[in-house]
């Protein structure tokens, strides 16, 4: 059942996000308009509607499967909620803004390295301890997928981003330990309260799309007007946004549905090595070719992977020895 349930959510995320990429890269390229002179350039905006609409779906996800959705929420969880909700807001735009200031092979290894700040963080500000084999796995998967990554073949356009400055490495480092705050903060709450997933996603997109639109309404922040002048001028626009709002909501349902079951290390694993396994589905099915070094990072990602499975299984089995022996002794 287990395994069932992480394919599950592996092929759930997958298909999501990478239409979820793809919907996200036409907005940001596609010229609107009949003179294709407008582009839309209003991410806090989109990210608020994205708030919204997954707040929506979240709801009405409670609502059909008749599941309460202030069942077990008191002040003391809405306090924690609204924390991380501002945190994973505020995130984002340290992460935009580092792009501007880094290379390629940064920006990868930022990418890349996205389960050393969960860990670091669940350490640190929850004393969260893990086996040893979790850390040889975090090690394996790490450099495995930022190896894959650093061996792909850049295109021109890649090579010729900005290189490297201090400003826009502490931007990226600012963003990926806001991340690790995040994601171990969710999974204290999921350890410290009676939440379920979809409870979770309501109420955190609901502060959060909170937190942009009051962002977006400051008199000196003209973004919330030049949005909406824009999809009223381009209403083709409206399409593209609602596709990529309930395509990014339904994956979130799947990352939550995750979370709850098996903590933020399997999600951000699943997410890192998206790029990974799209990769390997393309040499089978379009004849694409790696190169050796790829190939080895490739066989450190499933050592790693690999690792995670046979020693959970290990401590199965021992878990169902043990509850034999107490029914024997019983």
């Amino acid at each position: 059942m287990t395994l069932f349930k992480i394919g599950f959510s592996v092929i759930g995320i997958y298909t999501c996000f990478l239409t979820w990429g793809v919907l996200q890269e036409r907005i940001s390229t596609t010229p609107y308009g009949e003179r294709k002179d407008g582009r839309f350039r209003y991410f806090i905006f989109l990210n608020m509607i994205q708030s919204l609409m997954a707040s929506t779906v979240a709801f009405t996800c409670l609502t059909l499967t008749r599941k309460s959705m202030i069942e077990n929420i008191n002040l003391s969880l809405i306090k924690k909620l609204i924390q991380v909700a501002f945190v994973g807001t505020i995130g984002p735009p340290f992460g935009y803004e580092s792009l501007k200031h880094i290379d390629y092979p940064t920006i990868i290894l930022g990418k890349s390295c996205k389960l050393v700040p969960v860990m670091m963080m669940n350490v640190i500000l929850y004393r969260k301890k893990f086996p040893f084999y979790k850390y040889i796995v975090v090690f394996l998967v790490t450099v495995g997928v930022s190896t894959f990554m650093l061996l792909q073949p850049v295109s021109e356009k890649k090579k010729s981003l900005a290189s490297n400055s201090l400003y826009g490495i502490l931007l990226l480092s600012t963003n990926l330990l806001i991340d690790g705050i995040t994601n171990s903060t969710q999974d204290q709450i999921f350890h410290k309260f009676k939440i379920t997933g979809l409870q979770m996603m309501f109420f955190m997109n609901l502060f959060s799309g909170t937190f942009t639109f009051s962002y977006l309404l400051f008199p000196n922040n003209p973004e919330l007007n030049n949005a909406i002048e824009f999809c009223g001028k381009y209403p083709e626009v409206f399409q593209d946004i609602l596709l990529f709002s309930i395509c990014g909501a339904v994956g979130q349902c799947f990352i939550f549905f995750t979370l709850q079951n098996f903590g933020s290390l399997v999600v951000v694993t699943i997410t890192v090595t998206r790029k990974l396994f799209t990769m390997l589905i393309s040499i089978f099915w379009f004849d694409h070719h790696l190169g050796i070094g790829q190939w080895f990072a490739v066989a450190l990602v499933f050592s790693g992977i690999g690792l995670e499975s046979y020693i959970k299984k290990l401590d199965n089995s021992k878990n169902k020895l043990d509850k034999i022996r107490d029914e024997k002794k019983e």
